[in-house]
């Protein structure tokens, strides 16, 4: 990669060209899942979490609706704070439980990155829920926790889905950090993981027979051409997805399918070779001695955990360490 002539286009996030720009000149070269997420990658990722081979968001709700009726109440929440929230389906099911509770309402804070999808998931969500107090706050996790002031607790902070398991474990303690300091005494933080199964499985997952992830995978490169003004051909890219062995984690790339250049200005230009990958996503799948170990550099304990009934995913309870 070589600095191109062309100067970035007005508007372009700074902080996006430095970040694309570092991932590119890695070997092997790496873009940040975070990218996936407009509009469009928004509605691809909940189509992808309906697709038969996707049994993680399948596992995750069975828990949720066994156990959230039983553990809010329990917590006495008053605030429901959903990091990624996306289209907040699974937060219904805690709302549902908050508000069994006498006389409480409740407010739900959903945090994304994407601003349109955020604002159709607090518009439907206030229609639905009257009385609910709906705080949407438009951040990049990764980089702030943008909360709203005079929240009411305890407050529960939930990552629902296995999103923990896209950042190498420094990345997902400095997450979880910034969290714990969010957090006061009385809250909680909700975690869901992935868990380690038989390799067929989990790969199956990652390659569904309809193709919508490999869709979803492409759609990175449509969201760089618009935020960047960069020149990616996203059928000039094939979608591959393995499982690595030793790390436990599956490894989401982007190959190309011949010889190619892309032109990203204000960031350079990309020279690809044919079978060249970009690396897109990693997902970490843990067990409880990973989970423990994971908060406790956080400064968070494992409260509690459940699994589904086959042992494919869990929810973690966790409280600031004493």
């Amino acid at each position: 990669m070589h600095d191109a002539p062309m100067l970035a286009p007005a508007g372009a996030d700074p902080a996006i060209l430095a970040e694309v720009r570092e991932g590119l000149s890695r070997s092997p070269k790496e873009i940040s899942p975070k990218y996936f997420y407009d509009h469009r990658g928004s509605e691809l990722f909940e189509e992808i979490t309906r697709l038969p081979e996707y049994y993680l968001t399948r596992a995750e709700r069975s828990i949720l609706l066994e156990w959230m009726p039983v553990l809010i109440p329990v917590l006495g929440t008053c605030t429901v704070v959903e990091l990624g929230a996306g289209s907040g389906e699974k937060a219904r099911i805690i709302l549902d439980a908050l508000r069994t509770i006498p006389g409480r309402d409740g407010t739900y804070v959903p945090i994304d990155v994407s601003a349109s999808f955020l604002a159709e998931t607090a518009s439907r969500f206030r229609s639905a829920y009257p009385g609910l107090r709906v705080v949407p706050s438009v951040a990049d996790i990764t980089a702030e926790l943008r909360l709203p002031r005079n929240l009411d607790g305890p407050r529960l902070f939930a990552f629902l889905g296995s999103t923990i398991g896209n950042f190498e474990r420094p990345e997902a303690t400095r997450l979880l950090e910034r969290i714990r300091r969010a957090m006061r005494s009385d809250d909680r933080f909700l975690m869901g993981v992935d868990l380690r199964k038989d390799v067929a499985t989990i790969e199956a997952a990652y390659n569904d027979s309809q193709g919508v992830t490999a869709e979803f995978n492409r759609n990175m490169l449509r969201v760089l051409n618009a935020e960047l003004g960069a020149d990616f051909e996203p059928s000039a890219f094939e979608h591959l997805a393995f499982y690595d062995r030793k790390l436990h984690r599956i490894e989401m790339h982007l190959v190309s399918c011949r010889d190619q250049v892309v032109n990203i200005p204000g960031v350079g230009t990309i020279h690809l070779m044919r079978g060249e990958a970009i690396r897109t996503e990693i997902s970490c799948k843990y067990d409880l001695a990973g989970v423990e170990s994971l908060f406790h550099a956080a400064g968070l304990e494992v409260e509690s955990w459940r699994t589904d009934a086959d042992h494919r995913f869990a929810l973690v309870v966790g409280r600031p360490a004493a």
